[in-house]
């Protein structure tokens, strides 16, 4: 099951005891204090793996702790340093105190990490203690407990590009021609209930990645049928491509994509700022060109660029992975999943 939000509890590892310990040689009639210092607890990290896509692998409410110091013994011996934990994550995913909200870090590119929560430090053996009026301490500290938090963990996938558009719009049809995604396609509302990544390889040793997100319908941006579930995904996205279908005979092509352009809208005015694309899917069902037309009308009077395509018979593919090439930054290289 894909998941994108996740709670989790995160405990640091405390402090270890200091020793209470004294110097007891044959020649050394007077040994002084030699307890140790207790080591300090580990850390627990928070780090972007590009080995992860989603959040499936944490479980809701698991607790990660990290390993206590060790405490301090006689003859001076230090008590050795926790273990850190680390909790391996999507790059996109957002870090959130769960009680306060706070957003702790935006994790956006591999390999970025944070310390969520830190250590205990370890106490003081009497060897610190000693002074010339007391010589022979007999105290040591305990260890201070590590912190201890609840965390709000939420993934925003990062592609490219988008695709967005009403249940049925042919989004995951589309992303499998490009891609060979294998996400599922039937002809019901809402056969993708999680979004769907895919890469497409580009000239230049390039690739863009693709995201079909789930079908959005009016209210979606109060969260109305997957509504806010999946509209966050959008916002990770460096352009858009709004699907409409073309195939269906009794619809309204220009009404279906401004209820598509209006969700977006109301969710976030930002979204209409960057470079989109409405493209006109199913077209190999002989759509009216008259339809076809005001749809490509509308769109420019939007600012958005325009095609009409058809996934199955390739018809159009090509002006689409053309202007999908235009939005990937040539320094963008091809690496190996």
């Amino acid at each position: 099951m894909f998941r994108d939000l996740v709670r989790v509890r995160v405990q640091a590892g405390d402090g270890g005891r200091g020793c209470v310990a004294f110097r007891r040689e044959k020649y050394v009639p007077r040994g002084g204090p030699s307890g140790g210092d207790g080591g300090n607890g580990g850390d627990v990290f928070v780090v972007s793996v590009a080995n992860y896509a989603q959040l499936g692998h944490l479980r809701e409410g698991q607790v990660f702790k990290a390993e206590r110091g060790a405490h301090g013994e006689g003859s001076g011996r230090h008590g050795r340093k926790g273990g850190s934990r680390e909790i391996p994550v999507a790059p996109g995913t957002l870090v959130k105190d769960a009680e306060t909200g706070a957003l702790l870090a935006d994790l956006a590119e591999e390999g970025e990490r944070l310390r969520v929560a830190a250590g205990g430090k370890g106490g003081r053996g009497n060897a610190r203690f000693a002074t010339s009026t007391n010589q022979a301490p007999r105290h040591a500290e305990p260890g201070l407990p590590g912190e201890r938090r609840t965390l709000l963990l939420e993934l925003k996938l990062i592609a490219d590009v988008g695709l967005v558009g009403q249940p049925n719009a042919g989004k995951t049809t589309l992303l499998a021609a490009l891609t060979g995604s294998k996400g599922k396609v039937a002809a019901y509302p809402f056969t993708t209930l999680e979004p769907n990544l895919g890469i497409l390889e580009l000239t230049g040793y390039r690739r863009a990645v693709l995201a079909d997100v789930p079908g959005l319908i009016e209210g979606a941006h109060r969260g109305e049928g997957l509504g806010l579930n999946f509209l966050r995904h959008i916002e990770r996205t460096r352009a858009l491509a709004l699907l409409v279908d073309a195939g269906t005979a009794e619809s309204d092509l220009v009404s279906d994509y401004e209820a598509v352009r209006e969700e977006l809208r109301q969710y976030s005015e930002a979204l209409l700022e960057r470079p989109r694309i409405v493209v006109a899917t199913k077209t190999d069902l002989t759509p009216a060109a008259g339809r076809l037309a005001e749809l490509e009308a509308a769109a420019r009077r939007d600012g958005a660029a325009y095609c009409a395509l058809s996934a199955h018979s390739g018809e159009g593919l090509d002006d689409f992975v053309d202007w999908v090439a235009r939005q990937v930054p040539e320094t963008k290289a091809a690496v190996s999943p």
